[in-house]
């Protein structure tokens, strides 16, 4: 009798899981589906690039500008963020505002320093350099997906007739979420 009912219990936690499985291609949490979502590399790292956004831009109040994206967590933990930038100046960037950084229910807001110049790097052409910032560290509790959205005037448009990386002395590239050691 005893053996029946743990039987009972493992069969419908099998079915819980397989129904769960069988729904994860099609919408997670957000109903959002998973052809706009990011996924975590198998190392935690999630790597957000400004040019694969969702992005919003207000040539009246740049201040406004965001980046957004869907990203499925699979590890929980502690994750380091790292701003990347466009920059012609190595010694310091030109962010005249903070950057703001928000996760579900927790916000970072940090003025992007140099932290690290990445040289050679691909991601820009001189006379740019790549500058990585520090802005902070966050505890990621639970998996699953989350919206992660990025604020400032240093989220450019893409199309240059509303306004050119020439002109701009900086540009965000990309955001990352490292696990913390």
């Amino acid at each position: 009798m005893k053996m029946v009912k743990i039987i009972k219990g493992l069969l419908v936690i099998a079915g819980i899981i397989l129904y769960s499985c069988s729904n994860s291609d099609k919408k997670i949490n957000t109903g959002k589906e998973l052809s706009n979502t990011v996924m975590q590399d198998q190392d935690g790292t999630v790597s957000l690039l400004i040019d694969e956004a969702d992005t919003y831009h207000d040539s009246e109040d740049p201040e406004s500008n965001t980046a957004e994206w869907n990203v499925l967590i699979s590890k929980s933990g502690r994750y380091d963020i790292w701003l990347s930038s466009a920059t012609k100046d190595t010694t310091r960037l030109e962010f005249d505002n903070s950057v703001m950084l928000s996760i579900k229910d927790d916000l970072l807001e940090a003025y992007p320093s140099v932290d690290k110049v990445i040289h050679n790097s691909t991601d820009v052409f001189y006379p740019f350099f790549r500058a990585d910032s520090f802005m902070g560290s966050l505890y990621l509790q639970d998996t699953g997906m989350y919206n992660i959205q990025v604020i400032s005037d240093k989220i450019l448009p893409e199309d240059p007739s509303e306004k050119s990386l020439e002109t701009d002395a900086t540009k965000i590239l990309s955001v990352f979420l490292t696990p913390a050691n």
